[in-house]
């Protein structure tokens, strides 16, 4: 099955292969070596993700892209700081980091309810 991308997503995914894709090398693929090199199928692609290591191991890398391609029916926004995330369970408001500040915040406000109750 191939997952649609947009142009902008194909420059955004061909600079995170060859950041982060250890099968990249000079624009050949390790992994399509059978003795000839082989240019990388992911990087002269634009319409669609075909490359399963890219898609399973390099794009999770990159959250919002992640998000962004491969959850777009269950992608959510974060309600504090608007961007795209995928979430880890089904009644997730927040990203990881917006999720973290969250957390303590709403500590400090229960400890504080319970300090006022305390003679």
């Amino acid at each position: 099955m191939v997952i649609k991308i947009t142009p902008k997503q194909s420059k955004r995914i061909n600079a995170l292969i060859k950041k982060l894709c250890c099968n990249y090398v000079d624009g050949n693929c390790l992994l399509l070596d059978d003795g000839e090199e082989h240019a990388c199928v992911q990087c002269i692609s634009r319409y669609g993700i075909y490359c399963s290591y890219f898609k399973n191991a390099v794009l999770p890398a990159d959250r919002e892209l992640f998000a962004e391609i491969m959850q777009s029916a269950s992608k959510k926004q974060c309600q504090i700081c608007k961007s795209f995330f995928v979430p880890k369970a089904k009644n997730q408001r927040y990203c990881p980091n917006c999720a973290a500040v969250q957390k303590r915040k709403k500590a400090a406000e229960r400890q504080r309810r319970k300090r006022a109750v305390l003679p």
